[in-house]
């Protein structure tokens, strides 16, 4: 999912990079949106954690960002909703929150791989297709 939200830039280093872009940048997400195309996603194993973890929040606010959700966050959203994590669960938990957090951080990179493998859609290969045409003829 943090792949998906991410905003992707290219590298400060590159020409690219270091010009100053005044068009609005787009999410992942926002672009698969925009293109009209479902974004394919791995299986889940576990969807009840997942679930737990999107209604926690992902990660929490910290001093200068975003830091993972953190053992008080856990034990306070158990409070409130009547649900007991198994450590095990609630050990997971943090690890997704800390993976979230890498892997938003690893996207920006406008050349960030997805960290799984989709099949290739057919919709994809048609925009793929047009917007070749329309830089090459």
């Amino acid at each position: 999912m943090a792949w998906l939200h991410a905003t992707p830039k290219p590298d400060a280093r590159s020409r690219r990079g270091k010009e100053e872009s005044t068009a609005p940048k787009l999410s992942r997400i926002a672009e698969l949106k925009r293109k009209k195309i479902d974004p394919q996603m791995p299986p889940n194993p576990a969807p009840h954690i997942t679930d737990w973890l999107i209604e926690m929040g992902l990660v929490e606010a910290a001093g200068m960002g975003a830091a993972p959700i953190s053992s008080r966050e856990l034990a306070a959203w158990q409070g409130n909703t009547c649900v007991r994590l198994e450590p095990w669960e609630a050990r997971l938990i943090r690890k997704l929150s800390k993976a979230y957090l890498d892997e938003g951080r690893a996207a920006e990179s406008e050349n960030c791989p997805p960290p799984w493998r989709a099949p290739v859609t057919q919709r994809e290969l048609e925009i793929e297709e047009a917007q070749l045409r329309a830089v090459l003829g």
